[in-house]
């Protein structure tokens, strides 16, 4: 397959989160010009227990797992079809975590849904250990379906506000490279958000409270950094609009915050610490989990790679010659089907979360709440 760098694989298991993704990949890909493929995977013998949802048949019944596995792909390809969309579509048996990764590196992005427990986006995101944005060799979009109060999310068509944590690690600048292209294409907002640790947190940079003349002390160094971050930025894309933000405290409860304002947030995963190591462990989880909008993960291995060229040096393997990946021809399941999952999948009116300028800065000890600590430009 000669295609597979101009497409975006999404992932479905019969779940209203993971239709909700195909939306939103269906959506992306006709904005880019890209192609879309849509992937169901499920495992032998106990698939009925965690892979489809509201699926019940007998274990180890691999004819009738494909069938529904077919019939899932027909109502994401109807959604993707109401997009003005023609996916191609796949089917995966086996691990989905081992699997997904050797597919992300034939594929720009891949995106999942995320409901919070069970199915797909469980067994992708669950642990640490086989988390696939820690392990990816693309881009990954975690596609939130409710808020903490389980309210239903609406997404957006257009793009408008884009948000990205920033640091001065090869993820953090790989992240901001990413969100700024994101954005430009978009023609959005790129709102450029640093996080300064304070006392009592790990890597905090006082070890007592900080006084108002401190913390406005530190800010401003940041700032400073933040802006030559920037720069090259700007410079490429002179017409992008770019707001940058230093804020005190935590840089999950940050972007978290940040995700209320912005249709997609933007970060890079090393592993560990600052907004490059989010996707792992609780803090990551945290972020995914209480984000209310896409939170598009840079990993790792997709800087390293493409750091060292390893696509120059390294033969793809085909879609279709990786274990457990076969093509299939599934029909869409027609405009009707479309319009019922969609009205189920999304409210269907304005969106609650207000963009808006205002601040999102903590309030912190010795600090007159009245000052504006974060610096916007």
């Amino acid at each position: 397959m000669s295609t597979e760098k101009k497409a975006v694989l999404v992932g479905v298991d019969g779940t209203d989160a993971s239709y909700k993704a195909v939306w939103w990949a269906a959506n992306y890909t006709k904005h880019a010009g890209l192609e879309l493929q849509i992937v169901c995977a499920y495992s032998l013998p106990s698939y009925a227990a965690v892979s489809f949802d509201a699926t019940y048949t007998a274990l180890g019944d691999d004819a009738v797992a494909h069938t529904d596995a077919q019939e899932i792909l027909a109502r994401a390809k109807a959604i993707a079809s109401e997009q003005g969309v023609d996916a191609r579509t796949l089917i995966v048996t086996g691990d989905p975590s081992s699997v997904f990764v050797e597919l992300s590196r034939n594929y720009k992005l891949i995106v999942i849904g995320n409901r919070g427990k069970g199915g797909l986006a469980e067994r992708l995101l669950g642990t640490p250990s086989s988390s696939l944005p820690a392990y990816a060799y693309c881009p990954i979009v975690v596609v939130p379906f409710t808020d903490d109060e389980d309210h239903l999310l609406h997404l957006n068509n257009e793009i408008k506000k884009v948000a990205v944590g920033s640091d001065e690690s090869r993820w953090g600048m790989k992240a901001l490279d990413i969100a700024a292209e994101f954005a430009n294409s978009w023609g959005a907002e790129l709102n450029v958000l640093s996080a300064v640790p304070i006392y009592g947190t790990l890597g905090g940079v006082f070890s007592v409270a900080p006084t108002q003349e401190d913390m406005r002390r530190v800010v401003d160094s940041y700032l400073d950094d933040l802006r030559a971050r920037v720069t090259p930025i700007r410079h490429r894309y002179p017409d992008l609009s770019i707001n940058l933000k230093v804020i005190p405290g935590s840089a999950v409860d940050a972007l978290a915050k940040a995700s209320g304002r912005n249709d997609v947030v933007v970060v890079g995963s090393r592993g560990r610490g600052g907004f490059t190591g989010l996707i792992l462990g609780s803090t990551s989880q945290g972020l995914v989990q209480h984000s209310v909008c896409p939170v598009y993960v840079v990993p790792r291995k997709y800087v390293e790679a493409e750091e060292a060229e390893m696509s120059k040096l390294e033969k793809v393997v085909p879609v279709e010659n990786i274990e457990g990946v076969q093509t299939v021809e599934v029909a869409s399941s027609g405009k009707a089907d479309a319009e019922r999952i969609e009205a189920i999948i999304d409210p269907l009116k304005e969106s609650p979360r207000e963009h808006d300028k205002s601040d999102v800065t903590p309030q912190l000890p010795h600090l007159d709440p009245e000052e504006r600590l974060s610096a916007d430009e």
